[in-house]
C-alpha cells in the first residue's frame, strides 16, 4: 500500500502541517519545534500532533 499525506494540527501551538504517513526522519513543528511524528518501522507514530485529513 503505498503512503499518504496527512493534514495534522500541533496540540501545543494549534499551527497546520502537511506530512507523510510513512516518515523516515523525525517530523518537527515548523512554528514551535514539537515533535509531530517519528519513525516507526513502516507507518509513522503520530506523538504530538491530530489528524485533519487524509490527503490522496
Amino acid at each position: 500500500m503505498a503512503g499518504r499525506f496527512l493534514r495534522v494540527t500541533c496540540k501545543d501551538c494549534g499551527s497546520e502541517a502537511i506530512i507523510f504517513d510513512r516518515s523516515a526522519t523525525t517530523v518537527a513543528c515548523a512554528i514551535c519545534g514539537s515533535t509531530l511524528a517519528v519513525p516507526a518501522g513502516g507507518l509513522a507514530e503520530l506523538t504530538g500532533c491530530t489528524v485533519v485529513e487524509v490527503l490522496n
